[in-house]
């Protein structure tokens, strides 16, 4: 296993110890934590890129580890520090449902690759966790999960858009979202 693959899997690791961090109201070591994880989504895309090391394992589950770390973040913020529930539920329903327009592709023998607008609002998530965990001001927190909203709600609609010849069965390839 690779190095960008055994960073992806640490990151999954460190997602129960964050969660109980946060449930133990360790609010500073789960940030800290938390930051880590998130650095580890960085390193391995970059890794990977600059020394050949993409794989299809890697191109699965990194999305899949920032979507669990991302959501189980929120939940437990919902749960444990007043964390906006209507954004993660934002969050969830979109994630959901991009992961099913991916599974339509798949059976169409269509890949469809992360898009930028996909990697900021990853990494935006990944900011309005930490600014909760650092307690930021509630405004400034309920601000922050406004754009993510936004954000996350646009890049899901941009899926979809340049998806559309999936529901359509006309079999054009999808530009790149």
């Amino acid at each position: 296993m690779n190095l960008p693959n055994r960073l992806t899997l640490l990151r999954v690791l460190l997602i129960p110890a964050c969660v109980l961090l946060t449930a133990l109201s360790q609010f500073g070591w789960a940030a800290g934590l938390f930051a880590l994880a998130s650095l580890t989504d960085f390193l391995d895309g970059y890794i990977a890129r600059k020394r050949g090391l993409v794989t299809n394992f890697g191109k699965f589950a990194d999305p899949v580890a920032d979507k669990i770390l991302a959501l189980s973040m929120m939940i437990a913020l919902v749960v444990f520090k007043g964390f906006p529930w209507w954004a993660a539920c934002v969050v969830a329903a979109r994630e959901l449902a991009v992961d099913g327009l991916r599974l339509v592709a798949v059976e169409q023998g269509v890949v469809i690759p992360a898009g930028t607008l996909g990697k900021i609002k990853t990494n935006f998530q990944f900011f309005c966790v930490l600014a909760s965990l650092l307690s930021a001001p509630g405004w400034l927190v309920t601000a922050l999960c406004a754009v993510m909203a936004l954000l996350t709600a646009a890049s899901g609609a941009q899926y979809f858009k340049s998806s559309r010849h999936l529901f359509t069965g006309n079999g054009d390839s999808p530009t790149k979202p």
